[in-house]
């Protein structure tokens, strides 16, 4: 009996070793739907810089998660033998890059919104702070209850923060981050006259298109997985996930008008939103989530570019991360309710208060660190360099060979 207790716990173990490695492997594979949609939205001049940045950015995260982050957010070290690494199957090792990918979102979302004028190294650097100092501190906050944040909220209002995948702890914490990042930096030359917003049209369609779905098949693994394990899988998670994503898809197809770049960042809009509560809201409140998470970014996307003049946020990571983040934290609250179908659990008045805690900490850290940076290594491109295009100015190479030969 003891033997078969041994193989049975060994499988388990190896089972949601597996499970979490797949799910990590999915996020990993997000970063180059990041890196396409941010390559099919700037202009042809800017593409190159595009994909050297996501792929450098998850790199150093990389390295600052292993070695800060992590530690800051969950009090786990690498400094044992491999032998101790290795127990369970190695499954913390997995869960630690399960992590990290949702980490390295954090400057992949920044660098959509500062496209096209940054420096490079200034902006490495500053994306290293953020993944080793800023993230991890909500996320510690949130999914490891540090400092008695959660405890608090759930003595005083019956229910800790709920937020099951990242509605806030990644994706409003990077759009309110690049938020703070896109005022520092101040808007592209050319790109406001006379008052009015000059339209920098997307450079390939069919590359933004293929970041999109990238991102949005993906993301089934963002969500599903974030269970962590084999027993938690929900097929609530993947129906209101699709359902999220479906109606981020009709609400921009309609007030979008068809708009190509409204209808590829649709999706993703619901996905965002519904981070928080896809275990626990019923399909039709998913939906709902979802349409309103599509017509929110296309909204205020507008809305933000035309009224703005400071405000050049290039891929309108703000409001579909920021923003829409915002706006599945709340949704929880409403829609994970029991009176609204959910599965209960939550508390309204917690989701509003660790909805807006995020933002608070997003906010501040993102200013201090780009405004910190900013004083001894100068992030905004020369006016000849940004001219010229962070291709040839940064990497001295442009995106494709038009020559012959």
């Amino acid at each position: 009996m003891e033997s078969i207790q041994n193989h049975v716990t060994a499988l388990v173990s190896s089972a949601d070793t597996l499970f979490i490695l797949l799910g990590a492997i999915m996020v990993f594979a997000m970063h180059a739907g990041f890196a396409f949609l941010e390559v099919g939205t700037v202009r042809h001049k800017n593409q190159v810089n595009a994909l050297v940045k996501i792929m450098s950015d998850f790199g150093v995260s990389a390295l600052v998660y292993f070695f800060f982050g992590y530690w800051l957010a969950y009090g786990v070290t690498f400094f044992d033998s491999a032998a101790v690494l290795a127990e369970n199957n190695g499954y913390e090792l997995v869960k630690f890059f399960f992590l990290m990918t949702f980490a390295a979102a954090i400057p992949a979302i920044i660098s959509g919104g500062v496209a096209e004028r940054a420096k490079f190294n200034p902006m490495l650097i500053a994306a290293a702070l953020c993944v080793g100092l800023v993230y991890p501190f909500f996320e510690g906050l949130i999914w490891n209850g540090n400092f008695g944040f959660q405890t608090w909220l759930e003595n005083t209002f019956g229910a800790g923060f709920h937020d099951f995948a990242g509605s806030i702890v990644v994706h409003a914490v990077g759009g309110w981050i690049a938020f703070a990042a896109i005022m520092v930096l101040g808007s592209r030359n050319g790109r406001y006259r006379g008052g009015k917003v000059v339209a920098f049209a997307p450079s390939n369609i069919p590359l933004l298109a293929l970041g999109a779905w990238i991102l949005s098949i993906g993301w089934f693994g963002f969500n599903v997985m974030s269970a962590q394990a084999i027993e938690g899988i929900s097929g609530l998670v993947a129906m209101n996930s699709l359902m999220a994503m479906v109606g981020g898809i009709i609400s921009s197809l309609i007030i979008g008008k068809k708009d190509p770049g409204f209808i590829h960042n649709g999706p993703l809009a619901g996905l965002v939103a519904v981070c928080a509560g896809s275990d626990v809201m019923h399909p039709m409140g998913a939906l709902v989530t979802g349409l309103v998470a599509g017509g929110l970014f296309v909204w205020l996307f507008i809305y933000v570019q035309s009224k703005f003049a400071q405000f050049d946020d290039v891929l309108g990571v703000w409001p579909l991360h920021g923003v829409c983040g915002l706006w599945g934290g709340i949704a929880a609250g409403i829609f994970g309710l029991e009176s609204f179908g959910g599965l209960g659990g939550v508390s309204f008045i917690s989701q509003l208060i660790g909805s807006f805690a995020g933002i608070a900490i997003a906010l501040i850290g993102g200013f201090i660190v780009y405004k910190g940076v900013n004083v001894f290594m100068p992030i905004r491109l020369s006016e000849e360099d940004e001219f010229n295009g962070a291709d040839v100015s940064i990497h001295k190479i442009g995106a494709t060979n038009l020559t012959n030969k």
